[in-house]
């Protein structure tokens, strides 16, 4: 079985060993340019050069890669691009141009304090192509960047800086902005201290003579784009986007558990008070130290790309995931309004990281770029997931049947049990395999139900489809006053429940269960909420077990509910059916042989008990 979040089933983007920030622009001649940090060592390494590649077929093959800066030059990183309207193209980037062999840095972690990992520091420069990325300019051109505090507070005081950039260009009133990373010092997590700045240049649009190009370093003062009150030292990789009144929205990342964000109404010259990103719903987002960034689309909305949990470091970026955004009128301008994510991209392997992307836009389709810091891939987005996103904000009810195996409502129906069809398997074995291993079927599940529980007490069963060797799936409570779900095969079992705190003893709520065999990852919705953690735990969603084979039961002998004394007609003749019981609290359920989107769980609730 296929599936297109999978980032295996995207079309690889050619790069040596080491791979960063496949950024593409659609050249005049309508190619897709594509330029990529490279390198035949690991991330920082000598001999980390840019390379330029193009298609012609959105991404299925790729010109040979041709090197803007030489392998065996100094050190050449970060690009971004930005096209101008008469079809030149400028590239920016850190470019070692003093040929540096170590900075300083704190001892430790960095032995006697010299860090010899030298990619973030030199001069910020560009060159262009006025032939759509085929060749480049011989010379480079340094661009003048202001000092800030940041900047003589290093341990250069200045005279040397560290800084780096990952966010693409934006124009605004005819002027382009550059995205720039201050960087206060090296040592535990390589930066310890960062900000964020944009540099402006209001003729680099029309000027052809690179060397008459003017800069501006902004915001205005002596600080850049810093995290909330209260928040850590770190506030870098800034995602910018232009609203249609003018206004500039930032995402950045933090150190602290959660991106970023702030407004500029006067075209980065000030900046509203940072604050961390929230969902439509006012529910803050969850992300760790990775980039995340939103981009505008031709349709005037906007798409986010994250990770959704709560970590402080540079690990877990697998799955990701994507959120929709509309623009609403605020009391000081428009902002961008966002919706709960779904899964947009995974690896198998949950130790692999996925980051430094790009969104491109071609012939009516979306297409996101990119990499594992190894390979980097293009992958065309389904338009209905996001459709749904989008529709999220919306607020319209929508009640999905697509899937659904087995439905029941207590007011319509007293019976206690439900015969279903057995759940698709999640594995099997491959018989066309030499060794008849594992085939992953990429199958999932989905629950759905509306119940009312008169308490929390833990222990009491909602949903058992088991049986009485425990094989088969069933939802309980737990002793913590949540809900969990218990897969079990008879070789494995795993378990994952909701986030404490949403359930209320006497109240009719909503919950849905997502099993998801593509990423092998349980979600739980409560009253239209994704779980996410809270503060409770880094992680709202769950992985299950990969070797897991299936959750049906395969008995037949269905096990009869309290105060039961029958069972539905017809049932004992069903064969291979799976029998559900249900508990007293539970007032309708629907069974779906295949995971939900977060969207469609939204729709769901949206209708209510009908």
């Amino acid at each position: 079985m296929t599936d297109n979040r999978l980032i295996t089933e995207g079309h690889e983007i050619p790069t040596q060993r080491y791979s960063d920030q496949p950024y593409a622009v659609i050249t005049d001649d309508g190619a897709w340019l594509v330029t990529i940090t490279t390198g035949v060592g690991v991330e920082g390494s000598t001999g980390q050069h840019i390379i330029a590649t193009r298609s012609v077929d959105q991404g299925r093959s790729w010109s040979p890669p041709a090197p803007v800066e030489p392998a065996d030059g100094p050190e050449a990183s970060y690009a971004v691009p930005l096209k101008a309207s008469s079809g030149r193209i400028y590239l920016f980037y850190n470019h070692n141009t003093d040929d540096r062999r170590y900075v300083k840095a704190d001892d430790p972690p960095y032995k006697d304090g010299e860090c010899y990992r030298v990619d973030s520091q030199g001069s910020f420069v560009f060159k262009y192509s006025d032939d759509h990325g085929l060749t480049w300019s011989d010379k480079r051109y340094h661009i003048p960047v202001r000092e800030m505090a940041i900047d003589r507070e290093n341990p250069y005081g200045g005279a040397i800086r560290y800084f780096w950039n990952v966010g693409k260009p934006i124009v605004r009133d005819g002027a382009a902005y550059v995205s720039l990373h201050k960087v206060g010092g090296l040592g535990h997590g390589f930066f310890t201290r960062s900000e964020g700045v944009l540099l402006r240049s209001d003729n680099i649009l029309t000027e052809s003579d690179p060397e008459a190009i003017n800069w501006e370093t902004l915001p205005d003062g002596d600080a850049g784009l810093r995290t909330p009150p209260g928040g850590g030292p770190i506030a870098e990789e800034h995602s910018y986007s232009l609203l249609s009144d003018g206004s500039i929205y930032s995402v950045y990342r933090t150190i602290d558990g959660r991106p970023a964000f702030a407004y500029s109404r006067d075209g980065g010259r000030a900046w509203t008070q940072p604050a961390y990103k929230c969902y439509a719903n006012g529910r803050l987002m969850k992300h760790p130290r990775a980039a995340n960034f939103a981009w505008k689309c031709s349709n005037g909305k906007y798409l986010y790309w994250y990770h959704n949990h709560g970590g402080n470091w540079y690990e877990d970026r697998n799955p990701v995931w994507l959120c929709g955004g509309v623009e609403v009128d605020s009391a000081d301008g428009r902002i961008i309004q966002w919706s709960q994510p779904e899964i947009v991209l995974y690896d198998d392997d949950s130790y692999v990281r996925m980051s430094y992307p790009d969104l491109v836009e071609d012939q009516g389709n979306r297409y996101l770029l990119e990499t594992q810091k190894d390979k980097a891939r293009v992958h065309l987005l389904d338009q209905d997931l996001l459709d749904g996103l989008w529709g999220q904000l919306e607020n319209e009810p929508s009640l999905t049947t697509s899937g659904c195996i087995a439905q029941w409502n207590a007011i319509d129906d007293t019976n206690v049990q439900v015969v279903i069809p057995p759940l698709p398997a999640f594995n099997t074995r491959d018989h066309q395999r030499p060794d008849y291993g594992a085939k992953d079927l990429r199958n999932g599940f989905s629950l759905d139900l509306w119940l009312r529980l008169e308490s929390l007490d833990g222990g009491q069963k909602l949903l058992d489809a088991r049986a009485p060797n425990g094989q088969g799936w069933a939802l309980q409570t737990t002793a913590r006053a949540t809900i969990e779900i218990i897969l079990n095969d008879g070789r494995t079992e795993s378990r994952w429940d909701c986030d404490p705190g949403l359930l209320e003893a006497g109240k009719l709520q909503h919950l849905a269960v997502v099993v998801d065999g593509g990423p092998k990852i349980i979600t739980f919705f409560v009253d239209g909420i994704l779980c996410d953690g809270g503060d409770h735990r880094q992680f709202g969603w769950g992985r299950f077990n990969p070797a897991l084979r299936h959750v049906n039961s395969k008995s037949k002998n269905p096990i009869i509910a309290p105060g039961s004394t029958s069972v539905q007609d017809g049932a004992a003749a069903e064969g291979d059916a799976e029998r559900v019981e249900i508990g007293a609290g539970v007032r309708a359920l629907r069974i779906y042989d295949r995971y939900l989107r977060t969207s469609e769980v939204i729709g769901n609730y949206r209708m209510g008990l009908d």
